[in-house]
C-alpha cells in the first residue's frame, strides 16, 4: 500500500511538470520555441522531471499499467540530461504538442485507476 501512495505523488509530479510545460508554451509556436532559450530550457528541465518520476513508480504499477512506455520515458530523460548541445527543438516541439497530451491522458488514466492509500 505504501507504494501506491508514492505513486499517487509520482504521478501528480508528472502532472504538474506537464502543466508548467503547457504554461510555458501557450500561445507559441515552433519559431518561438526555438528562437527562446529560456523556453527551451525550461521545459527540457519539464521533461527531465517527468522521466525521473517514471523510474520511480512501485513494479506493481508498472506492470498494471505495461502499455505505458516506462523505458522510453526515462530514456528520454537520460537523453536530455546528457546531450546538453545536440538537443534538436523541433523534436522538442513536437514531443510537446503530440506526445505529452497523451502522456497527460494516460497519466489521468492511471491515477483515476489506483486508490489513494490512506494509512
Amino acid at each position: 500500500m505504501r507504494f501506491r501512495l508514492g505513486d499517487k505523488a509520482r504521478l501528480n509530479h508528472i502532472l504538474d511538470a506537464i502543466s508548467e510545460v503547457e504554461h510555458y508554451t501557450l500561445h507559441s509556436d515552433l519559431e518561438t520555441f526555438s528562437g527562446n532559450s529560456m523556453m527551451r530550457f525550461a521545459c527540457i528541465k519539464q521533461l527531465e522531471i517527468i522521466g525521473e518520476a517514471s523510474d520511480y513508480f512501485s513494479e506493481e504499477i508498472k506492470m498494471l499499467f505495461s502499455d505505458m512506455e516506462w523505458r522510453k520515458i526515462n530514456g528520454m530523460r537520460n537523453v536530455f540530461v546528457n546531450e546538453h548541445f545536440g538537443i534538436d527543438s523541433k523534436l522538442i516541439w513536437e514531443m510537446i504538442k503530440y506526445d505529452l497530451p497523451d502522456l497527460k491522458r494516460k497519466v489521468i488514466d492511471i491515477g483515476n485507476a489506483i486508490p489513494i492509500s490512506h494509512g
